[in-house]
């Protein structure tokens, strides 16, 4: 490995464990999300200002697997029972009227062009996997509130997700579609084999190697992980659509085991996502943010809070609206504007776009500026409004499905 490769790699993991400490330094005075840290401080030693570290073919694979981690994670905590029902088919409907309104923005601006359904796909996105690590802090996820935010938020990633599959990419339409089916049909078996069928001899493994070096059900979890980003590769799809299935099929086949042993498998898979793979990504995402496009474009630097406020529009309205006769109004303001936080598939779609030449460079970088900010602000106020009101139970009120 390049000497050049090594440093960068040191500086950036270096990156990783600092951002931490500085958020725990200052938030006697601000509550910095680590992942806004971990970013700034990405741009700060980057090839743009302090030129430490750089981004290569090495750098690049573990910064795109940590995002697969980001999106895996983020289906492991979607539980399908829990918002099944009434969470998502509001959380389907509000992210159909996010389509609509962005892509109707995206053509005011552009015309019908491919860089209008680029800038109307990124407006539609939810922040899930950079937004849940706040939301289980805070101890909302075992609230009736947690189960509308994971199915507002897993629509507003899965949507995107395949939305992307089906507009950018190489195929014929008919061709993807056909492909989206048989993935479709993979992924349903491993849920139903993951829910239903587990050996006695994979159960015993699982148990008696937690805690020595075989560590099988990890290994186990990591195969489930790497197959599906392959089989969403081989067919031409969204390989974050190959993570976030996988999410669901660990989900199911831990649940289907000991509890006990489910969560220890849990913090393990956890341990390697948010000790290491996800604030890479977000360490390298800083370091490929074009901050010189920004800076260098007066009309770039003026769209930043224009699509910081489209995302709360287009994102958090339509959710805002929807569930106003199920929450009442200071949860229902928290779930909008976590629902308007956006970064991670920001990131994704602006970079089809730019790399197909269909999306200025300077307007790639307000979309994703704007992101950074979005997933610092909103989520601090959505969990202030909360802050003082005490969880409820697990979501198992009717009135909820």
């Amino acid at each position: 490995m390049p000497q050049t490769t090594l440093v960068s790699f040191a500086v950036i993991v270096a990156a990783t464990a600092v951002a931490p400490l500085i958020t725990d330094h200052v938030k006697r005075w601000i509550a910095i999300p680590s992942v806004v840290l971990e970013i700034l401080l990405g741009i700060l030693i980057g090839p743009q200002v302090l030129g430490w570290a750089g981004v290569d073919d090495v750098m690049g694979f573990v910064a795109d697997f940590g995002l697969a981690m980001l999106m895996f994670l983020a289906g492991y905590e979607l539980k399908i029972d829990e918002v099944r029902g009434k969470p998502i088919r509001l959380a389907s409907v509000g992210w159909l009227i996010s389509l609509v309104l962005g892509l109707g923005f995206g053509a005011l601006v552009h015309g019908w062009a491919f860089a209008s359904l680029i800038i109307g796909l990124a407006l539609t996105t939810t922040a899930l996997g950079t937004t849940l690590p706040m939301v289980r802090d805070a101890g909302l996820l075992p609230t009736p509130l947690g189960a509308r935010v994971l199915a507002v938020g897993a629509a507003g990633e899965f949507g995107p997700i395949i939305a992307v599959a089906l507009l950018f990419n190489d195929q014929s339409p008919a061709r993807t579609v056909l492909f989206l089916l048989a993935f479709g049909v993979v992924a349903a078996r491993l849920l139903w084999v993951a829910a239903n069928r587990r050996s006695g001899r994979i159960s015993r493994l699982v148990r008696t190697t937690l805690g020595t070096s075989a560590q099988f059900a990890v290994r186990l979890c990591m195969v489930v992980v790497v197959f599906m980003l392959w089989l969403a590769g081989t067919l031409g799809l969204d390989l974050l659509l190959g993570a976030f299935v996988a999410g669901l099929v660990v989900r199911l086949f831990l649940d289907a085991g000991d509890p006990e042993e489910g969560a220890v498998v849990e913090s393990k898979i956890e341990a390697i996502g948010f000790g290491f793979l996800i604030p890479f990504f977000f360490v390298v995402s800083g370091m490929r943010y074009d901050l010189d496009a920004l800076l260098a474009t007066p009309s770039a630097i003026a769209l930043l809070p224009v699509f910081l406020v489209l995302f709360l529009v287009i994102r958090g309205l339509p959710v805002l609206a929807l569930h106003h006769r199920d929450l009442p109004v200071r949860p229902r303001w928290t779930l909008a504007l976590l629902a308007s936080a956006a970064l991670p598939l920001v990131v994704v779609i602006t970079t089809i776009g730019t790399d197909a030449g269909l999306l200025p460079t300077s307007t790639a970088s307000a979309m994703v500026g704007a992101g950074m900010i979005s997933v610092l602000v909103f989520p601090l106020i959505a969990l202030r409004l909360v802050r003082d009101e005490q969880p409820g139970p697990h979501p198992a009120d009717p009135e909820l499905r």
